[in-house]
């Protein structure tokens, strides 16, 4: 199995690296392929990657390549992770909405349409050049708005999935909260890309019990103390909505914030700096710490589990994905792209 990573330089590489290395019997990697066109950051991380793969005693082959064609020809995957413009760009996405008296995020409001703007013909030109290289390869999107840039990739017919983070990290923290393992927890989790709510979390699967109003019950306080919401609301809402969601609820309070404090592309710049020169270690052969605070956890755990779905039905059978609606959700239009529950195979996601 061949997969390529675009945008491989970025310094989130590391946390797919280990991913792949520790879950290698769900996905059976041979050949790992990182592309991207900044070359200084592209041989450090590919070299950290290769001591990684080393470390867990993973047999597949890692290259660096700045050539995409290249790169995605016999790709059986094609796993997209961008950032048009760097954290300059997302420093502007974070600030100037704040002028306007609005949320400065880069992912939602204004700033996400802005961070949109600038990635959509991006990823479509990637899209395309994998098409006529290797149509039969899985697009899987990482590179965020999620919800917007897999949506510009069906509507133009690729074979596109897109996947986030946020759903397996509720899920992980719920199984710690009700002492299970993260298997048994499955959940009914509905909206768009970054704007989602928990409706339901159910033991085993689908049809199992729902669990959410014990949940909610018993560890309310510190399920709305890790939102940074007011526990009041939840108890309104009788369900779980994503961390995104506190710049709609607490939107004034999110703004004065914001306004008191450095962006977070700031703070992720200067963490870059720090992670990059950790990369450099050459003695360095596993994820350093730091790279939890710089978000995205169990996304490589996601990735894997979504890859091999795809590739082999290998994977779980029931995975939040961003995928067409359809008619799942009757009052948004068929061709929205929503992030819900669905049955994972060789031939796509299904809704739930």
């Amino acid at each position: 199995m061949k997969l390529t990573v675009v945008g491989g330089g970025s310094t989130y590489t590391p946390e797919l690296i280990d991913g792949f290395a520790r879950l290698r019997d769900t996905l059976p990697i041979e050949e790992l392929v990182l592309m991207d066109p900044a070359t200084d950051r592209l041989e450090l991380i590919g070299a950290l990657a290769r001591r990684i793969f080393a470390r867990q005693a993973h047999n597949g082959t890692i290259t660096t390549t700045t050539d995409l064609d290249a790169a995605v020809e016999g790709a059986d995957a094609v796993l997209l992770q961008l950032r048009v413009g760097g954290q300059a760009a997302r420093e502007q996405d974070e600030t100037w909405p704040l002028d306007c008296g609005c949320v400065g995020q880069e992912t939602t409001g204004a700033g996400g349409l802005a961070k949109a703007l600038r990635t959509v013909p991006v990823v479509l030109g990637i899209a395309d050049r994998v098409r006529r290289t290797n149509p039969t390869a899985w697009i899987i999107d990482f590179t965020n708005p999620v919800g917007i840039v897999t949506r510009a990739l069906l509507q133009e017919g690729h074979k596109a999935v897109g996947l986030c983070n946020v759903a397996i990290g509720l899920q992980r923290k719920f199984a710690t909260l009700l002492d299970l393992p993260a298997s048994e927890i499955h959940l009914d989790h509905v909206g768009l890309n970054h704007l989602t709510w928990e409706t339901g979390v159910r033991l085993g699967g689908p049809e199992g019990e729902d669990v959410l109003p014990a949940l909610l019950t018993d560890h309310g306080e510190r399920i709305a103390a890790d939102l940074r919401l007011p526990r009041t609301l939840l108890d309104r809402l009788k369900v779980i909505p994503s961390y995104y969601l506190r710049y709609f609820y607490a939107h004034d309070e999110v703004v004065r914030e914001l306004r008191t404090k450095p962006s977070r592309a700031a703070e992720v710049a200067e963490m870059e700096r720090q992670l990059l020169t950790l990369y450099a270690d050459p003695a360095l052969d596993e994820k350093p710490d730091l790279l939890s605070k710089r978000g995205g956890a169990y996304y490589s755990e996601a990735a894997v589990d979504l890859a091999a779905a795809l590739l082999n039905g290998a994977g779980s059978p029931y995975q939040v994905v961003n995928t067409l609606n359809s008619g799942t959700l009757p009052f948004l239009p068929d061709d929205a792209v929503i992030e819900v529950q669905a049955a994972v195979g060789e031939k796509g996601p299904k809704p739930l």
